[in-house]
């Protein structure tokens, strides 16, 4: 059974927002996969320090470009499948076009001509960085597309629209501990004999499986999602029932616009997503290097001991990552009673922000009490930390789940309630939205290395400067940040029809 949707009306069943949300499961798959298997896939095809640099901007640019205007776009979408779907489809079918390619970068640029022997493989690289900028275009016209589709779900209604956001941090969290488990798992090639290639080695064909398995996942999930949710067809005289402007307003005018419109509640609102993501950034850049590095000791260059150590930290940090996963999972379904029990969802913000900030400045004791141990143990020793030390750090990565599953939901949730306020589009509002997390990226890139280079190297001068932003977010989300303006009503038990 298939159930129509628009912009307007009551708010549609929970499982219509639940398939949809799946298909975050789907997008975060890839995206686990690209943290813990892409940088020493890299380094396999002989890729300077320099472009690395320029992949690795690829995901903050895109989303600054890509998100607003896939967002615009969608907002007055007249296809008669709907606004929301036909975005979803092209970008689930360009993310595995650009998987495709990452994962057999090396057999296209030996068919086209790399030298085995020859460490640096341009053609291979050439092929590598074009799906690798293809996939975060493509990330980019899921994510907001599947947002915007949850909003209209929710029939404009804050408490459904805050479920729906959750949900979605859910499945995000599902896809992060699959992806981390398949990345994992060093035999997953065997599953698929025929990945292995002269030219693609064991490491290679089990990237190469992995990529082909998300494939497979994200069209099921995708495929599943928008053939039984459907949507009513925008009226092709450009009129949204949003309320918004028509199609006929230049892109760039509306964006502009956009920006000169946007009321009080959701300046604030990107100011202290902004400030979030600030702090978050150094820590989703360098959390497995900070176990590598000062928790463990090791060293990306150095004796074969302090490379094994180094090693070591970073598959810890992986497990961190996946107990993180899991608490995120968790925490995302029980954001909204949460929110009732501390009086809004602002003020639950607020507070999981001072656990970020507390779990950031935690990583400066963890680290000191790591080093005072080396130093009571000797300088030639090159062991791994006694477990307490390897205990405290894993539970920073799992309480750290907890201020995360609220970045991934609340934010979009209240851009989503603003704009319904406002009678703006669900695509452009949440598009710009992204601004204040994809700027902070950039921000932070520029300035984390100079930044623990002035302060001796390591990764702790990042930490502590995002532990200090984390707490003033806090505060402006507590004390600035205005409640919706149906707040009261929905948390005091109103129950809002539809089930599953």
């Amino acid at each position: 059974m298939t159930m129509e949707t628009g912009g307007n009306g009551p708010p549609k069943p929970i499982w219509n927002i639940v398939m949809v949300s799946a298909i975050a499961a789907g997008i975060q798959f890839g995206w686990a996969l690209q943290l813990s298997l892409l940088t020493p896939y890299v380094q396999t095809l002989g890729v300077p320090h320099v472009w690395a640099a320029f992949i690795w901007l690829c995901g903050p640019i895109s989303g600054l470009l890509v998100q607003p205007i896939v967002g615009y776009f969608s907002d007055h979408c007249t296809s008669r499948i709907g606004r929301r779907r036909p975005f979803i489809a092209a970008g689930a079918c360009l993310v595995a076009m650009a998987v495709f390619f990452i994962g057999f970068a090396k057999d296209i640029g030996h068919r086209a001509g790399d030298s085995l022997d020859n460490p640096t493989k341009p053609r291979a690289v050439a092929v590598f960085v074009t799906g690798f900028w293809i996939l975060d275009v493509a990330n980019n016209m899921l994510q907001g597309p599947c947002r915007a589709f949850l909003a209209d779900l929710s029939g404009n209604d804050h408490k459904r629209m805050r479920i729906a956001n959750g949900w979605f941090s859910f499945f995000m969290a599902i896809g992060n501990v699959l992806g981390y488990a398949a990345g994992s798992y060093s035999n997953l090639y065997k599953l698929l004999p025929f990945t292995t290639t002269t030219a693609c080695d064991v490491y290679c064909a089990n990237l190469k499986t992995c990529f082909i398995i998300d494939i497979v996942f994200l069209l099921s999930v995708t495929t599943t999602a928008i053939t039984t949710v459907k949507e009513t067809p925008l009226k092709s005289n450009g009129s949204l029932d949003e309320g918004e402007g028509g199609s006929s307003e230049p892109f760039i005018g509306e964006i502009v616009t956009a920006f000169k419109t946007l009321k009080k509640p959701m300046w604030i609102l990107l100011l202290v997503t902004c400030l979030n993501w600030i702090a978050w950034f150094p820590f989703l850049l360098y959390d497995t290097d900070w176990m590598g590095v000062e928790v463990f000791g090791g060293k990306v260059k150095g004796s074969s001991s302090e490379q094994k150590l180094y090693d070591d930290g970073v598959r810890a940090g992986a497990l961190g990552l996946m107990i993180n996963s899991i608490v995120l999972a968790v925490t995302s379904l029980g954001l909204e009673p949460v929110s009732r029990f501390v009086g809004g969802v602002k003020n639950l913000w607020g507070v999981v922000n001072f656990i970020l900030a507390a779990g950031l400045a935690g990583t400066v004791w963890i680290t000191k009490v790591a080093e005072a141990w080396r130093a009571k143990q000797g300088l030639q020793i090159l062991t791994s930390p006694p477990s307490n030390v390897k205990s405290f750090a894993l539970a920073v990565f799992g309480l750290l789940g907890i201020p995360l599953s609220v970045t991934f939901s609340i934010p979009f949730a209240l851009a989503s309630i603003y704009c319904a306020d406002a009678g703006g589009g669900q695509g452009l509002s949440l598009g710009v939205l992204n601004l204040s997390i994809v700027i902070p990226q950039m921000f932070v890139s520029v300035i984390s290395g100079p930044l623990d280079a002035a302060f001796g190297g390591g990764n702790l001068p990042a930490f502590l400067l995002g532990s200090i932003v984390a707490a003033i977010s806090a505060l402006l989300a507590i004390f600035a940040l205005p409640n919706p303006k149906n707040h009261l009503s929905l948390n005091s038990g109103t129950v809002v029809g539809g089930g599953h």
